[in-house]
């Protein structure tokens, strides 16, 4: 029984490893998310592997949820990947970074109606100093 799971585990390994692989170098969405699902696949059939050596039905069950969580992630990732390909025209990751919004500018005083204060901000303490305790209040402490 070991070969065998050996086998398997050998498997789900190459296929995390190459999931993770093509995650790492590919700039194209549609092949992240395609290796983000081969490294879920991986995973999954280690579980498995695992499940059936020990004799239980953890591993297939806890698969189950694996599995479903896919999906939903195949799906979200596909609707993500369809709305930046309607607005920027091209799958390529790095047109993610201009997709957020623009900082919100703060209104402006002109400077004849602002008043001149000066704002005094609160100061803290040097740290590193430890405080002075007189002898015989560290005497009733003890």
């Amino acid at each position: 029984m070991t070969g065998v799971l050996h086998n398997y585990l050998i498997v789900g390994s190459v296929l995390f490893v190459m999931g993770m692989l093509g995650f790492l170098t590919r700039r194209n969405l549609i092949l992240m998310m395609l290796s983000a699902e081969m490294m879920l696949h991986g995973v999954s059939l280690n579980l498995v592997a695992f499940s059936r050596a020990h004799g239980n039905y953890q591993g297939q069950a806890f698969t189950a949820f694996i599995l479903t969580v896919a999906a939903c992630e195949a799906g979200l990732s596909l609707a993500l990947i369809l709305a930046l390909y309607r607005r920027r025209g091209t799958l390529d990751v790095t047109a993610w970074t201009d997709l957020g919004e623009a900082p919100a500018e703060l209104p402006t005083i002109p400077e004849h109606d602002a008043p001149h204060i000066e704002q005094e901000f609160p100061r803290l303490k040097p740290t590193g100093h430890l405080p002075e305790v007189p002898e015989e209040e560290t005497a009733a402490r003890v």
